[in-house]
């Protein structure tokens, strides 16, 4: 029985899954970050284009 629950503690099957979450969780949150930052240059920088492309130039 005392062996059970020592197995429960040192169990690892699911650990690196968990941790592979947890990153792509942190990666997914910087990347929402830096869009939400960059945001107002990233569309300044599209409309930009745009209006080059619609007057010819």
């Amino acid at each position: 029985m005392l062996n059970k629950i020592k197995g429960l503690f040192i169990e690892e099957k699911g650990q690196g899954m968990t941790e592979y979450g947890l990153i792509l969780g942190l990666i997914a949150v910087a990347v929402i970050a830096a869009l939400t930052t960059m945001g107002g240059n990233i569309s300044g920088l599209l409309d930009n284009i745009s209006g080059k492309l619609t007057s010819g130039q």
